[in-house]
């Protein structure tokens, strides 16, 4: 099954002044929950949905304890999730410190087979 896209205008912020371009942008074909994912992967295995869901939510409370102590967390093939911070520039090293941080997001890289998987992404016009 393909990934469909819709075709947007967008201007280039750093050049405000110059023509807008058309571009591609994925469009959500749905969601799916944890639960369902649960539920899923109990059909192709020996647990049941139960535990399956069970593992899966104390495996996110893990990951996130784990990254809130500036680990990297890696799940095999699939990719890894690492916390990156963006901060205030100073002049002097010295002055760089906890208070200069103004924000903090989850990084995720692929891994081997999620990157497999984009290789092999199929894609129509929505």
């Amino acid at each position: 099954m393909a990934v469909k896209f819709n075709v947007v205008e967008r201007g280039n912020p750093l050049k405000p002044t110059d023509p807008k371009k058309f571009y591609a942008s994925t469009q959500a074909d749905g969601e799916v929950t944890l639960k369902a994912l649960s539920k899923r992967g109990a059909s192709m295995s020996t647990v049941n949905a139960a535990d399956m869901l069970a593992a899966n939510e104390v495996m996110i409370q893990i990951m996130c304890e784990e990254l809130a102590q500036g680990k990297i967390v890696r799940l095999g093939d699939f990719g890894s999730f690492q916390l990156i911070v963006s901060s205030n520039g100073e002049v002097k090293a010295g002055d760089v410190n906890a208070k200069t941080v103004k924000g903090v997001k989850v990084q995720f890289r692929a891994g081997k087979d999620l990157k497999a998987m984009l290789n092999n992404v199929e894609f129509e016009k929505a």
